[in-house]
């Protein structure tokens, strides 16, 4: 029973409702910056090819796709490694003074 107790004053705590808030906000942004590119590169590629086939400069024969597929690849990793940092430091920070008893 005092274990029930324990996790229901955490569960139902304040800071508790903050940490998961600002953790939802956070990924839910993280999701939009990755899906959002994803889902115009391939409809560009769908609707609009030819914008994805312009040659980078004149004689090339790298066409944009090529860059912004692999911007695409980078950034994705970019905002992996933004929730890597953010959940290793300041979530699991908060996490730990929430079960020290001292989360404010």
């Amino acid at each position: 029973m005092v274990q029930t107790t324990a996790i229901h004053s955490v569960r139902f705590s304040p800071a508790f409702a903050r940490l998961v808030a600002r953790r939802r906000r956070l990924v839910a942004c993280l999701t939009l910056g990755t899906l959002l590119p994803y889902y115009a590169f391939v409809l560009v590629a769908g609707f609009a090819p030819k914008l994805l086939a312009l040659k980078l400069f004149p004689g090339s024969v790298i066409t944009i796709g090529w860059p912004l597929g692999g911007l695409l690849i980078v950034g994705t990793w970019i905002l992996t490694g933004i929730y890597i940092r953010r959940a290793n430091g300041e979530f699991d920070e908060l996490t730990a003074r929430l079960l020290a008893g001292d989360a404010q």
